[in-house]
């Protein structure tokens, strides 16, 4: 029997449903509401449309407030003067007419917006907040930041929130944890010539990896940082390591997992000890 010919399917639709509207029952300060109203008590409110979206939110709404003893009064608008929580035909069929009206006045509102942003996007306008920082300022950020810059400061030099600077760094994924595969690769033929002479290189350990370490390091690792001298700056305090390149990358690598999960001044302590890896890296390759 000759099989069925293939017919080509349709692609899958790449459109996005819209998102599920969230109702009163589950916001969390309506909640506490609830919870700390007595039998007997009436909520009032200004605008229905600040508590409910659609009559399936006051559908299952008032059940809850019937069952609590509760009353809820709308004090403008269509729903005026009604008791919302009324246990009676004639009510819920009102509250039922009247949300599916302010429903279909919403489902309006939101069309004709969807409209206007579609039209303003063909007509090349440029839509929402403009950006605080311009590129060549946000190059220079994410260049002051990879040697070493905090946040806060470069916030307080260019006058915007600490917000703005690190929304910056993470599209430039500058915030990102380097590790031994960000280091400039190694020819093969340069293998030879990096690594063969083992000279020992200087390079300050900041304190912060060195605290991690000397608990989440490797034996090799632990004996180099207690060899090394401390050495004070400002509040904080580095450690001078004398030892291998390939000592100071594998200082390097057990250090990201454990900078990782500890906070974000032990990440940045990571960036600014993979740069000076890098730089020493780079300037025994080249030779400049």
């Amino acid at each position: 029997m000759p099989s069925p010919p293939c017919w080509p399917q349709a692609p899958p639709s790449t459109k996005t449903p819209p998102p599920r509207r969230r109702l009163s029952l589950d916001r969390a300060g309506f909640t506490m509401l609830l919870h700390e109203a007595a039998v007997g008590d009436t909520i009032r409110i200004a605008d229905p449309a600040r508590l409910f979206r659609s009559v399936a939110d006051i559908l299952a709404l008032r059940p809850v407030l019937i069952r609590r003893g509760l009353h809820l009064r709308v004090e403008s608008g269509l729903l005026s003067g009604i008791d919302l929580a009324s246990d009676d035909a004639g009510t819920k069929m009102m509250v039922s007419v009247l949300a599916a009206v302010l429903e279909f006045q919403r489902d309006m509102i939101s069309e004709n917006t969807r409209e206007g942003v579609a039209a303003a996007e063909a007509a090349g306008k440029t839509l929402g907040r403009p950006a605080a920082l311009n590129p060549s300022t946000a190059t220079a950020i994410v260049a002051a930041y990879r040697q070493g810059a905090a946040v806060k400061a470069l916030a307080r030099q260019h006058r915007v929130a600490p917000k703005t600077i690190r929304r910056v760094l993470d599209a430039a994924g500058a915030r990102d944890l380097p590790g031994p595969l960000d280091m400039p690769p190694i020819c093969p033929g340069e293998l030879d010539d990096a690594l063969a002479p083992q000279v020992d290189v200087v390079l300050d350990v900041p304190g912060r990896l060195a605290d991690l370490l000397r608990i989440a390091g490797d034996e090799v690792v632990r004996l180099a940082l207690v060899s090394g001298w401390n050495i004070r700056r400002g509040p904080g305090y580095s450690v001078r390591m004398v030892a291998p390149l390939a000592l100071h990358r594998a200082v390097l690598e057990q250090s990201a997992a454990a900078a990782d999960s500890a906070g974000p001044a032990e990440r940045k302590a990571h960036r600014v000890y993979a740069a000076r890896v890098a730089a020493v890296e780079a300037t025994r390759l080249h030779g400049s």
